[in-house]
């Protein structure tokens, strides 16, 4: 008998998450719990490292992806805050969460192409936020990408439309 790929809960097949994509879930996951109810760093960390499947995540980008985005929370809130059509405290906290990692990453690592950064969020905002998060994510984070990234973004437009 040949073996079954796993599923999901909602029998759709299993996608294989890199340690780069669970890192980034379980950064989403300490930053709710941060948002939410408060958690310092610490406990957030220490609380996640007890979770399942936290040793098959990229453990160095974990602590400073949720290290970085808490130390520069209030500078990221404000970048974000030109591309918000409301203010940044009425966002739904898994939104806030996703686009304050996505911010945090287009700003500090470079080395990570853009649009990786945005798919990456979009998936995440897919998976754990409401039903069009995700085209709100998608949308601030690719006019933040503009203003942060102006020479990697043309190119990327440059070469689409070179293509076509």
């Amino acid at each position: 008998m040949a073996e079954q790929s796993p599923t999901t809960p909602a029998g759709k097949p299993a996608v294989l998450r890199s340690p780069r994509r669970r890192a980034r879930e379980f950064v989403l996951q300490g930053l709710y719990q941060w948002r939410v109810s408060g958690n310092d760093e610490a406990a957030i960390e220490a609380h996640l490292r007890d979770i399942d499947d936290f040793d098959k995540a990229d453990r160095e980008f974990f602590v400073g992806l949720l290290r970085g985005v808490l130390a520069q929370r209030q500078i990221l809130e404000a970048k974000l805050q030109a591309y918000l059509d409301r203010p940044f405290n009425d966002l739904s906290p898994i939104e806030a969460c996703v686009l304050l990692a996505g911010a945090f990453e287009l700003s500090n690592y470079p080395q990570t192409p853009y649009r990786v950064i945005i798919n990456e969020s979009i998936e995440l905002a897919k998976g754990y936020g409401g039903t069009d998060g995700h085209k709100y994510v998608n949308g601030v984070l690719d006019r933040l990408a503009a203003g942060l990234r102006p020479a990697e973004v043309e190119a990327k437009r440059a070469a689409r439309v070179k293509g076509r």
